[in-house]
């Protein structure tokens, strides 16, 4: 408990910020389990060496010292210096893996070996050389459990160059944001019939199948114009939109006609018929007790609505 009281104290200290530079403000130093069972080592060495007048044993000693010595200025020296870049992560359903891509930069004239990162108490490293006056980049993962704007968890690099007997590491906290989509709901029902459009029909019924009206089976003779390529791409099946039940009907993804399910359940639900509205090449809807998108179709209709999803204060 005090540990991770006294992490959360020092992380609240850290900057964010989506590139930072490691300089010896910000780059810790200390020795490993195998570092410390060295340096008892060398006191008996050295105790020995002086209690017995051996030569040899000071040569062996202040060897082994001068050695560990050089190996922790080589240590600091693999991370001072690098620049840490962040790369604007895409955003992620909820409880998708959701990785996140990091660029490590040097302007040293050597190579730097030995370099890992992972995101801090998760104990999985991913490690890299950065080559001499070049860059290397780096992938993470974390899941996040919440839709919504998700601050990203703090990241924390480290290197045991050369010897293992110091460890040498920093904490970045990213300031970018990650965009999670409500998690899609894993066997939808159909989509909702058709709304009736403003003076058209007042009547709609959906297929037997459960799909909107605005598609059909394909049928000999379709102008290729009509054909879902989408759904005959995925499914290896060809449907063609059927343009006058289009014209008199409009598909509306309703919040409130999602079921009698709690709030997270029905955005799950809501995210699911986006995407297969989507799948299907139709125009949709999406209404939300506090906002309403105008029926549209494509990726960039698609991912206003799953937006919309994410940010949506239901039930907050």
């Amino acid at each position: 408990m005090l540990r991770a009281r006294f992490q959360r104290w020092w992380q609240a200290r850290i900057h964010l910020t989506d590139t930072t530079l490691l300089t010896q403000r910000n780059v810790y130093i200390l020795p490993t389990g195998p570092g410390w069972m060295l340096a008892a080592t060398l006191l008996v060495l050295l105790v020995a060496s002086i209690n017995y007048q051996l030569n040899l044993g000071y040569v062996l000693t202040f060897l082994l010292a001068g050695c560990a010595v050089v190996g922790m200025h080589v240590g600091h020296a693999t991370l001072r210096g690098l620049t840490l870049h962040l790369i604007a992560p895409d955003a992620q359903y909820m409880g998708a893996s959701a990785p996140i891509a990091i660029q490590i930069s040097s302007t040293r004239k050597t190579t730097r070996h030995g370099i890992g990162l992972a995101l801090l108490g998760s104990g999985h490293w991913a490690w890299t050389d950065v080559p001499a006056q070049g860059s290397s980049r780096v992938q993470i993962a974390f899941t996040p459990s919440q839709r919504g704007l998700q601050h990203l968890p703090a990241i924390t690099a480290e290197t045991r160059f050369p010897l293992g007997t110091f460890r040498v590491w920093t904490y970045w906290r990213p300031a970018a944001q990650l965009l999670v989509y409500p998690r899609p709901e894993a066997h939808p029902p159909p989509l909702p019939p058709g709304q009736p459009r403003a003076g058209g029909a007042s009547h709609s019924a959906p297929h037997a199948s459960g799909e909107f009206d605005g598609v059909r089976p394909y049928r000999r003779g379709d102008p290729l114009k009509l054909v879902v390529w989408k759904k005959a791409a995925k499914a290896d099946e060809l449907v063609s939109r059927d343009s006058q039940q289009a014209q008199r009907h409009e598909l509306w993804l309703d919040y409130a006609q999602a079921g009698s399910l709690g709030a997270e359940a029905k955005l799950s639900r809501l995210c699911a018929w986006v995407l297969l509205a989507d799948q299907l090449g139709l125009d949709y809807g999406l209404r939300l007790p506090a906002q309403d998108l105008a029926p549209g179709a494509g990726e960039a209709h698609k991912r206003r609505c799953l937006e919309a999803l994410a940010l949506c204060q239901i039930g907050l």
